[in-house]
Parts: structure tokens; sequence; C-alpha cells
């Protein structure tokens, strides 16, 4: 019996099953180079394989509905064009030619600092993989022939491994890598599938058939256990369904305080998919589209009518809110297909806002397409990283003369769409009266927020911890801004992490937080806090008060 701790808790629970290992062939290529005269025969090799590939992938979709971005990235000129030009100009065989051609794509993800688009580094290699095994004429594994109840461990779990994941017979999953903002962290939180992420080396003390037995909530990890300790993992593993079937039962109560106030409760999304597994959960809307994905997921800035048809697909799923943030790339968000100059502090310089403002034409196609789907439900576009009344006004007018123009085209459009903005940044914590005069709501970026706030990178591991939504300053920062737009009259939400941290829910709705937006796999904690949440506490201290002392801010959310 060997024990295992480890930090990267992807979604709660316990199990206890044996062990399914699930492990690719090996798709490493050859290294021999090819002739001139074989140039020819390879590329069509990779065009056939790719396509090949895209009929599986679109097979699937049939049942799943979750690879459509796959398929994008799978037909994307960069791709065809990096490995068309290893093989002709590098005289690379197609295998090597897709291997390092997917290398450099994932690579650029990858080096990204923001955990949900670094995490998109497991899709593009999810198509190089596919590819791969199209190529070589080797079947992948595949988790629909799972017949009995397992513990999946893998080195990653890619879409395409799981949309035929059975949840009633996957107990539990354990990968080697992987983060929180990857797709087997927000499938596992969607099933309610204990998940355990980075594991390092697990995949070597494993074999299949050895019975492992799993602890989410703590992070802990129990190989070859004994009878006892078997036992008392099968009893706490029923005590978790138990509670998780009392917290299902919670979705269909909106999000109401014993005192009667109504609360939103929305999700995080980037993508139309990620929608669709938030509504499961009974949220409210959508609090916070990431548009910057369907940038980053094109080999060239989606034109109009391509974004359009993504944000009307949305907007009909979520007619209460669907609140789209306008572009924010910049900082660690790079456009494959557009240079950005080398900048000493990224996070400082030409991103989100500042770029859409410079860049009018661009910005103008975006608005069009937003406007143009809030016909479809109720849309609301949210401008991020403002700091100045100058700005604010800017955007809003270029709103305003897509508007014309989509009025004199005669398009439909919801005319009194309302337009907010996001609060990170400490201008707009200072400016928060005169930004309310003119927003029609707020939304608190936390993550942002934090950083700007205590000067401490967010991505720095050596300093993570003292990156601290619940320092003094911070909270007093939150209770601000709520202060203010409530004052003027507009709604104030939160899209930061913060807002999917159960220990923050009472301290937030002390200070009067409307609306709490977070990933689909902390809905239903929240909404239990929410719930339970009667205002002022016993004694009449409220949270709120216990700010303005100078202790720890975190004793205000215990």
């Amino acid at each position: 019996m060997e024990q295992i701790f480890v930090e990267k808790t992807a979604s709660r629970g316990i199990a206890a099953a044996k062990v399914y290992k699930y492990q690719d062939p090996d798709l490493r290529p050859s290294l021999a180079g090819i002739t001139a005269e074989q140039a020819e025969s390879e590329t069509e090799r990779f065009l056939k394989a790719r396509q090949q590939m895209i009929v599986r992938l679109q097979n699937m979709e049939d049942d799943s509905g979750i690879l459509a971005a796959h398929i994008e990235v799978a037909k994307d000129r960069m791709l065809e064009e990096g490995v068309i030009l290893r093989i002709r100009e590098e005289q690379k065989n197609a295998e090597l030619a897709v291997w390092e051609t997917i290398d450099e794509i994932a690579g650029i993800f990858a080096g990204m600092d923001d955990p949900y688009m670094k995490e998109r580094e497991a899709d593009v290699r999810d198509i190089g993989k596919r590819i791969m095994a199209e190529l070589k004429g080797v079947a992948l594994p595949d988790l629909g022939e799972v017949s009995t109840e397992v513990i999946v461990a893998a080195a990653d779990l890619y879409p395409s491994d799981t949309v035929k994941l059975n949840p009633k017979l996957i107990k539990g999953i354990i990968t080697e890598k992987g983060g929180l903002t990857s797709h087997v962290s927000i499938l596992a939180k969607s099933m309610n599938i204990p998940a355990l992420i980075g594991v390092t080396d697990i995949l070597s003390k494993l074999e299949n058939g050895m019975m492992v037995c799993m602890d989410a909530e703590k992070g802990m990890i129990v190989i070859d256990p004994d009878d006892e300790v078997l036992s008392a993992f099968r009893v706490k593993q029923e005590a978790y369904l138990r509670e998780r079937h009392r917290l299902e039962q919670l979705r269909s109560q909106p999000a109401v305080t014993r005192d009667g106030k109504r609360i939103s409760l929305c999700a995080n999304v980037g993508s139309v998919e990620d929608i669709e597994n938030a509504l499961e959960m009974n949220v409210d809307g959508v609090g916070l589209f990431r548009t910057e994905y369907l940038y980053m997921g094109s080999s060239h800035f989606p034109t109009e009518e391509e974004q359009f048809q993504v944000y009307a697909r949305a907007a009909r799923l979520c007619p209460k809110e669907l609140t789209i943030r306008t572009l924010d790339i910049g900082g660690d968000k790079k456009l494959d297909y557009f240079p950005f100059d080398q900048e000493e502090n990224p996070f400082l310089g030409w991103r989100a806002i500042r770029i859409s403002l410079d860049m009018k034409e661009m910005f103008k196609e975006q608005l069009r397409a937003i406007l143009r789907a809030s016909a479809f439900g109720h849309v609301r576009i949210m401008f991020p990283l403002i700091i100045s009344l100058e700005e604010l006004r800017e955007a809003r007018e270029m709103v305003a003369v897509c508007q014309r123009e989509l009025e004199q085209e005669g398009e439909a459009f919801d005319r009194e769409i309302p337009v907010g903005m996001m609060m990170e940044t400490p201008a707009s914590v200072l400016m928060a009266e005169e930004f309310a005069a003119e927003a029609d709501f707020f939304s608190i970026g936390t993550n942002d927020l934090t950083q700007y706030l205590l000067a401490v990178d967010r991505g720095n591991k050596r300093i993570a911890n003292r990156f601290d939504y619940f320092h003094p300053a911070v909270l007093r920062a939150i209770r601000h801004i709520i202060a203010a737009g409530h004052k003027a009259g507009i709604q104030v939400g939160m899209c930061g992490e913060m807002a999917g941290d159960p220990r923050a829910v009472l301290l937030l709705l002390e200070m009067g937080l409307d609306e709490f937006s977070m990933s689909a796999g902390s809905v239903d904690y929240v909404r239990e806090q929410i719930l339970s949440y009667g205002g002022q506490k016993e004694g009449g201290e409220t949270e709120e008060k216990k700010i303005e002392g100078n202790g720890d801010g975190k004793d205000c959310a215990s």
C-alpha cells in the first residue's frame, strides 16, 4: 500500500475502483528524409490522413457536440501550410512534418500565462495525435469500450478521448498532465467525476486491474489499499454521493437568499460547448463569454459573419443573459497571424481594449456581430481593462456607430443593449463613481485586480502565496466598487476566480454583490451558500464590518 498526496484537485469527490490505464500507442515519427520526387506523395498522404481524421471527428460530433473547435483546428491553414512546407521545402516525411508542426503550434499556447489559453495546447496535440494515428494506421484506445467501474489513469485526456466517456462506469480520473482549466478538468466537474491532475509519474506506479482509492477532497491517492482502508473509502464515498445528490436537488431552486434577494448565478465560458455544459447546472446565463479563443483558434481575424454565427448560437442558448467580453488579447495571449511587438511588461502594455480602440475596423466587426446576435437573446457587451472615461466613451461611441450602420441596413438588434465594463485595475477602482455614471453594469475581474493591486504576477509560482484575493486591500476595493455601482443604480457582478470560491460567497453577499459568474463545476457549491445566507450576522457584526480592521482578510471568509 502506498499513499500519494497531490495539489491539483480538478473535480471534487471520492472513488475506489480498479485501474484502467489509458495509454496511446507509440506514435513517434521516423526521422528518415524523403527525396524531392516523394514530396507530392507524402503531401497527399498527409491530406488523406487529415481528411480521414476529420470524418471520424464529425461522426463523434453527432453524438457529443463538443468537437466543432477540433474540426476547425484540423482544417486550419496554419497547420496545413506548416506541414506541407516541411514536406516540400525541408524534405521531411509526412509523420515528422505533422509532429513538428503540431509541436510548434502547441508550443505557442503552452507559452501563455493565462491558464485558460494555456490549456488549449491539449486541443492542438489531440489533433496531432489523431493525424499521426491515421498516418501510421494504428488504432487509438477507446473509453467507450469500458464495461466495468474503473478509475482511469492517463498521461492526459483530450476532448476526442472523452466523448464516449460513461460517468456511470468512470468513477475517477487521474492524469499526469493538465491544469484546472483543461478539458478533462471541465468535463470531470460537469459530470461530477472525481479528478486529480498533474500527478507526476503516476502511470509508472499503476497496473491495469490494480485497486486504487482517491480522495479528491484532500488530494490523496492510495495504491493497492488493504481491506480496512478500502472499507473506509467505501463509507466516505457513499457519504460524498449523498452530499452530491443533496446539492443537485438544490439546482431546481433559484439563487435567492433567506432575506429574499435574488442573486444572478452565471457561468464563465470560452465556447458554445462550455455553455451547453453549464446549462446542466441550471445557471441564469453567462456572465463572461471569453471571445479571444475564437480569435486564437483561427488562422485569421474572424469575420463578422463567422463571429455572428457563434454569438447567435450562444444567445439562443442563454435567453436570460449572455455577457460577451470584447477581444482581450495581448499580455500573454497572442495571435499566430498577427505580430505583436516585444514588450518588457506585456501585462501593462498593448492589450485588451487598447488594441480594439487602435484597430477600429476589427473592433467594428466584432461589435456588429455581437449586436446582430442580440436579436436572439438578452446580450450584454462588456469592455476589458478600461482605465479612463475617454476609453469608455470612445468604446461606447463605436457601439453607437455600429448601431446606426445596422439600422440603415435593416438588420435586427437590441437597441437598448446594456454596455458595461470590467473592473480590474486600480484606476477603475479609484474612479468607480465616475464609471458607474456612464456604464450600464460592472463586472469585477478579481484575477487581474488582485494582480495589479498587490503587484503580484499571478503566473509566477515563486510568489504564488502572495496572490491573495482575501487581502484587505482587495476586499476594500471590491466593497468600494459595489458601493459605487449601487449608488448609481447599476448591477455589480464578479467573474474572477473569487466568485466561484465557496469561502468568499457570504462575504461577497454581505458586501452586496448582485451576480456571481464562475466555472460550471463551482455552481452547486456557490448556490448552497447563497441559499443559506440570511443577511446580518448574529451579534450585529457584519462580514463587511470586519474588513475595517487590520487583521488578515482571510478571517473574513472563515
